[in-house]
């Protein structure tokens, strides 16, 4: 166990770290959450099984973490890709998709667009629109015509290098954190209908067109859409405002108003619809999940635990022997603010409070003997 993940799980928590070692320790030893928390308070301070089980739970997404960042150090290293100031980006990532952002860029891909624009040599030409000077991108297209790699124009030799941009947009660190931050604040799910689905799915006529913001939304629909579109009746998307997706990769990228920054505007335009969005829909429709089934669960537990606690005999009375005190034990009525108890068993149960309780212990040690008469 490491010390830097006991210090942040007890600062996440609130709770001090010899804490969280404990815990952390007797969970490694195999302890399970109702154990520890019934019977290794004193180790652990009190911890409660809520608690517990964060700790459990953060610690298995730290050790999944670690995991995958030597794997991707691992593969850097590999590739001879690896640089210093890589190097403290990745093991400064709080998070998976911190991780995986600064990864993307370095990520071996399958073949795509800016792939193929990359083996016809148009990567240079990028270069020059992202620059964003004040040049002619048609002029500077020219000399990268060349009809034995497929390139006939200047405007196919510009389609491709917009291509290669729209891939950089997307991979951009900056740009996927400002997006997933608006998807997750400003997205909003639609659920239509499919055609000719009406009678079939008529159990989710209430999402056949239907729209709500994903911060309001609560788990029992987001649930319901997610089945009506997995059984085939319903179409779920979730998305922002679409200028306003734009807006915030304009100001990231689009640095002027000549013919080289229309180029890459076209570019940014291209990787928020074909790249981008589909890529922080996919993460939404993750994170909203994953907070539908929390919440799912902790509605259950919750009316689990009012059924367990319900009085199984509703407002009857019930008699009982209460033996919690160490010297005396006597019946009680289970509603004793009320003592409407009958009058022979309210003088029986006077009579034995007013005795020693037979499992007192007797002087000088030792169990007592039952009388005849306890």
């Amino acid at each position: 166990m490491e010390e830097r993940h006991v210090l942040k799980i007890a600062a996440e928590l609130g709770l001090a770290s010899r804490q969280v070692q404990a815990a952390a320790e007797l969970i490694a030893e195999g302890g399970t959450v109702p154990f520890i928390a019934r019977y290794r308070k004193e180790v652990t301070g009190s911890l409660d099984e809520v608690q517990i089980t964060a700790i459990r739970d953060r610690l298995e997404q730290l050790a999944e973490m670690d995991k995958r960042r030597e794997a991707i150090l691992k593969s850097l290293q590999e590739r001879e890709l690896l640089t210093e100031e890589l190097q403290e980006k990745i093991l400064a990532a709080e998070t998976l998709s911190v991780l995986e952002d600064v990864y993307l860029p370095f990520r071996p891909k399958r073949r795509t667009r800016a792939t193929v624009a990359r083996e016809r040599g148009l990567e240079p030409l990028a270069h020059i629109l992202f620059a964003q000077e004040e040049k002619d991108p048609l002029t500077e297209a020219v000399p990268f015509i060349d009809p034995e790699k497929s390139i006939s124009s200047a405007e196919e030799a510009l389609a491709g290098a917009r291509d290669i941009i729209a891939e950089w947009v997307s991979e951009d660190q900056a740009a996927r954190a400002a997006l997933r931050d608006l998807f997750a604040s400003r997205g909003v799910f639609r659920s239509k209908v499919i055609t000719g689905k009406e009678a079939e799915g008529s159990k989710y006529r209430d999402y056949f067109a239907w729209e709500e913001p994903v911060p309001q939304a609560p788990s029992h629909r987001i649930l319901a859409m997610r089945r009506g579109e997995k059984e085939g009746f319903l179409n779920l998307t979730i998305l922002p405002p679409e200028p306003e997706v734009l807006a915030i990769l304009e100001r990231l990228f689009v640095k002027g108003e000549n013919a080289c920054s229309g180029q890459v505007r076209l570019a940014v335009q291209d990787s928020c619809t074909r790249l981008l969005s589909p890529s922080m829909e996919t993460e939404t429709r993750l994170t909203t999940k994953k907070r539908a089934d929390e919440e799912a669960i902790r509605v259950f537990a919750d009316n689990l635990r009012q059924l367990l606690m319900a009085s199984p005999l509703g407002q009857k009375n019930i008699l009982a022997i209460d033996s919690c005190t160490t010297k005396r034990s006597f019946p009680c009525s289970a509603r004793e603010e009320k003592r409407n108890l009958p009058e022979g068993l309210s003088s029986s149960a006077r009579n034995l409070k007013s005795r020693p309780s037979p499992w007192a212990t007797a002087p000088g040690g030792g169990r007592p003997k039952l009388s005849s008469a306890a």
